[in-house]
């Protein structure tokens, strides 16, 4: 054997044992626990106001923690303070027109309207009187005929005021038409359909926290002018957090959703948190999907969320965290506030 390659061959012999050593303390087995490193992530939201006023007051700082239902921020409701009262105002006024006409002619109406009609009678009948007078004495030339004119004119106009008087009586009888009932009680759903929206615009000058959270950004300042598309707080959620770890494509056939795993931080290496997979992506990162080489297919990974139970409140948004699979463990049934299949 020549001297190059008694050299040659024990280097390619140890090449070997190395590369088979470090493929075997590097494989994934399927009884062996499998590690993933990623951050703590939380649900975060934006809040806006509806309405566009000015900013009256910020009631918290970044950092706070929050209660659902507290009150955040306030606008200025100088102006619409007054507009809720008008609203109501003209609500109480349309509803006592409805029950005006609900209620109908009151009994003193219908006894007025008999008295004018009683009236009209006896005028009508004093005129028809003089003017038969007047005709009788036309034979005898003592009146003239514009005498005479003038008493039958006035008989008629007492007999015309008498089937006024009576239309009067049977409109205060028979009450107002079903039609105008109708008519103001739709006025009176579109003034109580008016206040209600001047009422929740009211209301919606207090920005109120959807759910229990920390403050993560203080967006807006007392005296700037908000509206729905600026938004005054950045909000995280503390109820549901996760770990977002990637996995690699030789490493996915071995997560499954609902795996068991125990999650540790930097922080608090002797603390691990019992948590659960609740999400696998479909679709990988970082390289293009329709690469299907067998070279670049190892590259390829896969963002899996990790769903973790911190009764202590350990974890914070971003902090590092490794994530152990243990594939042996049953899986964990997911909680329903916990959407496994969302993403931010």
């Amino acid at each position: 054997m020549n001297k190059p390659l008694r050299i040659i061959l024990p280097i390619l012999v140890l090449a070997g044992i190395g590369g088979g050593a470090w493929w075997y303390l590097h494989r994934p087995p399927a009884n062996d626990a499998l590690a993933l490193y990623g951050n703590v992530d939380f649900r975060q939201a934006s809040l806006a106001f509806n309405g566009s006023e000015r900013i009256a007051g910020v009631l918290v700082e970044e950092g706070d923690i929050v209660k659902k239902g507290q009150v955040l921020a306030r606008l200025d409701i100088s102006r619409l303070a007054p507009q809720v009262r008008q609203a109501d105002a003209t609500v109480a006024a349309q509803r006592a027109m409805v029950m005006k006409l609900r209620n109908g002619s009151r009994p003193e109406e219908i006894a007025q309207a008999r008295a004018n009609l009683a009236s009209a009678k006896a005028d009508a009948a004093n005129a028809n009187v003089q003017f038969e007078r007047r005709a009788a004495l036309t034979a005898t030339n003592t009146i003239s005929k514009q005498d005479l004119d003038t008493a039958k004119a006035a008989a008629g106009v007492a007999d015309a005021k008498v089937e006024v008087a009576q239309s009067a009586l049977d409109l205060a009888i028979a009450g107002p038409r079903a039609e105008e009932l109708l008519q103001a009680e739709a006025q009176l759903r579109a003034n109580e359909a008016q206040l209600a929206l001047i009422r929740q615009e009211l209301d919606d000058a207090e920005l109120v926290a959807p759910f229990d959270a920390v403050i993560r950004s203080r967006l807006m300042e007392p005296g700037e002018m908000a509206a729905p598309t600026k938004p005054v707080f950045s909000l995280a959620t503390i109820g549901t957090k996760w770990v977002r770890a990637y996995v690699s494509e030789t490493n996915l056939g071995h997560v499954r959703s609902g795996m068991r795993a125990n999650v540790t931080t930097d922080s608090f290496p002797d603390r691990p948190l019992d948590g659960w997979i609740g999400f696998i992506s479909p679709v990988a990162e970082f390289t293009p999907k329709t690469v299907e080489t067998t070279d670049l297919r190892t590259s390829l990974v896969y963002e899996v969320r990790v769903f973790v139970e911190d009764p202590d409140d350990m974890l914070r948004l971003g902090m590092p965290a490794s994530v152990m699979l243990l594939p042996d463990e049953a899986p964990k049934a997911q909680p329903q506030n916990a959407d496994a299949k969302a993403k931010s």
